[in-house]
């Protein structure tokens, strides 16, 4: 598969009995693929893996490939333990997933030894490849410049999921190990940024809901079309602002429900939106409607 591109990091939906509701993960798949993705993520932190059983994660990822087709499909790994993620990486293998969105253990609060001998002790039991996730912010974990380094000399470490908040990242990664890895951003909101310094691909949240418009800011940042990619991100700038909060899923799922007519509903203990935090969505999300940009034409 190609490490490069806007990656949609796609939401789980939930039937009424809180079941998972696959046909609608067919749904989305298709949605995101008509828009011009280049591959799917399934069962990240938007996609409320914290409330999935490992059964469900991977009956999702499965109905995501066959959705899927030709568009490569990884499955996020961010488990408990070190032997459940190994374990979940040798299933997604099984399953004909195309490569693993890979986190350090969730909970513990690891040291960097201990970060670097999980994803070492993952790699091992799979023959895909890796995108490394690091987000200190939301787990606590910094996976740095000199950790990245050291991880550089197994193959199947082949990508970057930035998402420490500082854009600089970008820049220390490459002046200390230049190329090695495929960078993305991962927080909507300083995408376009990153991608000038040097990322190749966007594993985006919004795009649930506006796949088109995440597509081109893209594809115009890669064309060198930076005028209008930044006309662009200026309108998107409102909504991207809503994937960085501790209310990212309830406020993409929302956007996604006013957008598209998707249930935003949440598995417990999430709540869906209500009062205040609801009404400032709807606001937003009525604004960038009414003011939404036609999309300028791209290259095929």
């Amino acid at each position: 598969m190609q490490w490069q591109g806007v990656f949609p990091a796609i939401t789980t939906k939930f039937k009424t009995d809180g079941s998972v509701d696959l046909k609608l993960v067919e749904a989305d798949v298709a949605f995101q693929i008509d828009a011009g993705v280049d591959a799917i993520i399934c069962c990240g932190s938007l996609g409320e893996a914290s409330t999935l059983e490992a059964d469900e994660k991977v009956a999702i990822a499965e109905t995501a490939k066959r959705a899927a087709g030709k568009t490569p499909v990884l499955l996020t790994i961010a488990e408990d333990s070190t032997r459940a993620a190994a374990r979940m990486a040798e299933r997604a293998e099984k399953s004909g997933l195309d490569g693993l969105m890979v986190l350090p253990a969730m909970r513990y609060i690891a040291t960097p030894r201990e970060v670097i001998q999980h994803f070492r002790t993952v790699a091992a039991a799979t023959g895909l490849g890796i995108m490394v996730y690091n987000n200190p912010i939301a787990y606590g974990m910094d996976v740095t410049p000199p950790m990245l380094a050291e991880l550089g000399d197994e193959k199947r470490f082949v990508a970057v999921k930035e998402s420490s908040g500082d854009v600089r990242r970008i820049t220390d990664i490459v002046n200390l190990i230049g190329d090695r890895y495929a960078l993305f951003s991962g927080v909507d909101d300083l995408a376009m940024e990153s991608l000038m310094l040097g990322a190749v691909g966007w594993v985006a949240g919004l795009v649930c809901a506006f796949p088109k418009e995440t597509v081109a800011i893209y594809r115009l940042v890669k064309a060198g079309r930076l005028a209008e990619a930044r006309t662009l991100y200026r309108w998107f700038m409102p909504l991207l602002h809503l994937d960085v909060s501790l209310r990212f899923v309830q406020n993409i799922k929302l956007v996604e429900h006013l957008v598209r007519g998707t249930s935003p509903a949440v598995r417990a203990p999430r709540l869906e939106l209500a009062g205040a935090e609801k009404a400032a969505v709807e606001a937003v999300v009525a604004a960038a409607l009414k003011n939404r940009p036609e999309v300028p034409r791209l290259a095929a």
